[in-house]
């Protein structure tokens, strides 16, 4: 069973592996929240608001569409889309960097589906790019517990360091005491790059908030800054730039 709606502090790393190793980390916690509770937690907590200013926010917009059908009901239609069973899920819990003083940015969100007895249904990786774009990667889970492997090819420009013929394996601990998910990318059958998000969980409380966002002070605006400081030093390293390719329509049927 996963962990109800929580805080994990931890980081993030990139390990750019070809043509020339880089590397990039940055500490930051994520809210894990439970679809279902997000109004409940506003109500309680005093530094977190659903879609007010706040220290600590979460806006349904800066997520799916960005329109105002519900982000449950949006995760069902991606589901159905991509050929699995909504009717098969019970709780559907986010994983994401919340607004800090109104200011956000996502590469990734993760919706872990899960079925009614808390056995995972399936995963969906909303990926966000700095060109205001969002794609959806939605994987099988095949009932996993604890832990799951899932594959899927690029669909979509995330960098311009890196081409689209491409796939990815994600290696997932599904959120407990402890959430990470490891991400390799690879072209041609040779690992590019490999990238990973690992935290701790805390419970999601006033003083968990305050102090998180005391020792992550501008965390949102931070992560956006060493995405462009880190663009600008693999330029300088001589890194190839790759054109911008618009996004798929849709997220394909992945069958694990």
């Amino acid at each position: 069973m996963m962990e109800s709606s929580c805080i994990y502090i931890g980081e993030v790393i990139h390990h750019r592996l070809r043509p020339r190793a880089h590397r990039l980390r940055y500490r930051v916690f994520w809210l894990f929240l439970d679809l279902e509770d997000i109004d409940s937690l506003s109500e309680k907590l005093r530094f977190f608001s659903r879609n007010r200013f706040n220290l600590v926010g979460f806006f349904d917009r800066d997520h799916g569409d960005g329109g105002g059908v519900p982000l449950r009901k949006q995760a069902e239609t991606v589901l159905r889309r991509a050929g699995l069973d909504p009717g098969q899920v019970g709780a559907i819990k986010l994983l994401c960097m919340p607004r800090i003083l109104g200011y956000a940015f996502n590469p990734l969100s993760v919706y872990f589906c899960c079925r009614r007895d808390g056995a995972l249904e399936a995963i969906i990786y909303e990926v966000h790019n700095t060109l205001g774009e969002r794609h959806n990667y939605v994987i099988a889970g095949r009932g996993a517990k604890s832990e799951i492997e899932q594959h899927c090819d690029k669909e979509f420009y995330v960098s311009p360091f890196l081409g689209m013929d491409m796939s990815y394996t994600f290696h997932v601990s599904l959120p407990k005491e402890r959430v990470s998910i490891v991400i390799h990318g690879k072209e041609g059958g040779e690992s590019v790059i490999a990238a990973s998000l690992s935290g701790r969980r805390r419970r999601l409380s006033e003083v968990a908030l305050l102090k998180a966002f005391i020792t992550h002070p501008l965390m949102t605006l931070k992560v956006v800054t060493a995405i462009h400081w880190h663009a600008l030093r693999l330029v300088l390293k001589g890194f190839r730039i790759h054109p911008h390719e618009p996004p798929a329509r849709r997220s394909k049927p992945v069958r694990l």
